[in-house]
């Protein structure tokens, strides 16, 4: 049988606040009801004391949520009075006090004399505000939790007093905070080691651990307390909170999940709802993931090197440890961009519907690398314009090799272009009313032909700011029409391919008459 890690999640009380995390109470709601569906077992709905928001949120989350709903109370009376009010129609309340124990904070918060005049006063006067307050509340509800504040940095005798006189006042859990994000995994492991040592009582109450990542080892802390006796793991979706944030819940679940060989721990956590647990929370909060964010982040299922691409696209295995379905992500994504290879393009090619052999591959790969280079990504758009100008484009169509464009409001568009046909190079300069007239014309002088443009229109072929330019060019010569298309995301690039491309039609027509011609002796 494998142990239960209790799950504490913190999102809406540390997690909110976050710099300009606020939530309003239907959107505290809301997530509550995501979290009971992500399976958590305690929703710290808030501190009710703080507002009146914060006491109507934990008032409605517990009228609405089966799970455990806490409540954060400062030790003082009147908080834990308006807490027990809030949490009084909760099925599972649990009343949440806390008070400082580390030397800075207890020199800090409690200066004044009237906490006594000594450190080892102030100390005495804590413990007694510590039991009183778990003693209070206890006759409010069965469930008390009590915090340590800056645990990780209080006197390990002191904290083992203080820990064993609030079980004796009838507190059900114990939590041990790294408040300041301190400690060092393996420092933090061996306190919560020496508390279930030093602390008699210690069997009557559940160790929790509440982890802070301003040195971003917050979850390294959190799984080493749980190696060493804690069973609640306290947490915040996205790991979001106070300055650096919390542990991340989705870090801690997926972490002994896909770890399972190293212990002997279970949580009830719904895994496949983590990621709209995530996109929600995000959402309601206005606080972005960051891409490259552990399990939950854009990147997190993301390949874009060709080796890597390659290996996924043999063997999911060799480069993802936990599939995306597994936390509610719909598929493994092959990003394609500069550093993608042939076999990631060939199978994205292929899923959208091209196949192609090896001769071709070669040819829409160079052209594929001409549009990752100038973009982050390489959309299924792209490629379906990128097939389309490859599979429209004359076997013996001019190749625009090189363009440069000179343009500004103070200057005279300019242009050069290299232009190669078969083994022939054609280089020319020339100036124009603007930089698409100034290409044009330094195409025809380098081709030695003119032209009428017909029509002329450039679109917009794929979304975004980097989004690749359609342009169609239509010229006339005599009673025939010529058509090129050109794409790029560069839309003078994109309007010289079309023009070479409808030039190399009428003079690929004019080679084909030509030749005719000469053979009929005419």
């Amino acid at each position: 049988m494998k142990e239960k890690i209790l799950v504490f999640d913190t999102t809406l009380r540390d997690g909110e606040q976050s710099p300009g995390a606020s939530l309003n109470v239907q959107e505290k709601v809301e997530i509550a009801r995501q979290l009971e569906k992500l399976g958590v077992d305690i929703i710290e709905a808030g501190f009710p004391a703080s507002s009146p928001l914060q006491f109507e949120a934990v008032e409605r989350v517990s009228a609405e949520s089966g799970a455990v709903v806490a409540a954060l109370s400062r030790a003082v009376e009147g908080d834990i009075t308006s807490a027990w009010k809030a949490l009084q129609h909760a099925r599972k309340p649990r009343i949440h006090t806390f008070i400082s124990t580390s030397d800075i904070h207890i020199l800090g918060k409690f200066a004044a004399d009237r906490y006594g005049r000594t450190l080892e006063e102030k100390r005495r006067t804590i413990l007694k505000m510590a039991v009183d307050a778990v003693a209070f509340a206890k006759t409010l509800a069965p469930d008390i939790e009590f915090s340590a504040e800056d645990a990780g940095r209080t006197d390990p005798g002191y904290l083992a007093e203080i820990v064993e006189a609030v079980i004796a006042a009838g507190a059900t859990t114990v939590n041990i905070p790294d408040t300041t994000g301190y400690t060092w995994p393996s420092e933090f492991g061996r306190k919560i080691a020496d508390l279930r040592s030093r602390v008699g009582n210690i069997d009557q109450a559940v160790i929790s651990v509440h982890c802070h990542n301003d040195l971003g080892l917050a979850v390294a802390n959190t799984l080493s307390a749980l190696e060493n006796g804690a069973r609640q793991a306290e947490c915040s979706v996205n790991g979001i909170g106070e300055r650096a944030g919390n542990a991340s819940l989705e870090e801690i679940v997926m972490a002994l999940k896909v770890r399972s060989d190293l212990h002997n721990f279970e949580t009830g956590v719904t895994t496949e709802e983590i990621f709209k647990t995530s996109r929600m929370v995000s959402s309601f909060t206005g606080i972005i993931v960051q891409p490259n964010k552990a399990i939950v982040g854009e990147n997190a299922f993301s390949h874009e090197s060709g080796i890597h691409q390659d290996g996924m696209l043999k063997n999911r295995q060799t480069y993802e440890v936990m599939t995306p379905e597994s936390v509610g992500v719909p598929k493994t994504s092959i990003v394609l961009g500069r550093h993608s290879g042939k076999h990631g393009l060939k199978a994205r090619l292929e899923s959208l519907g091209y196949a192609l052999a090896d001769g071709d591959l070669e040819s829409v790969y160079r052209r594929f690398m001409e549009i990752a280079d100038k973009k982050k990504e390489v959309y299924d758009d792209d490629l379906r314009f990128l097939m389309g100008d490859e599979l429209s484009s004359p076997s013996s169509a001019f190749t625009l090799d090189y363009l440069h464009i000179n343009s500004g409001t103070a200057s005279i568009p300019t242009a050069t272009v290299r232009i190669l046909h078969r083994d022939s190079v054609f280089e020319e300069s020339a100036t124009g009313d603007g930089p698409v007239d100034a290409c044009f014309r330094a195409i025809e002088r380098a081709l030695g032909i003119t032209s009428m443009v017909s029509s002329y229109t450039v679109r917009s072929a794929t979304a975004g700011r980097e989004a690749l330019g359609e342009a169609l060019v239509r010229i006339k010569d005599k009673n025939r029409t010529y058509s090129g298309r050109g794409v790029s995301t560069d839309i003078i690039e994109a309007s010289a391919r079309a023009y070479i491309q409808a030039l190399g039609l009428r003079l690929e027509h004019e080679e084909n008459n030509h030749n005719e011609t000469t053979e009929h002796g005419v």
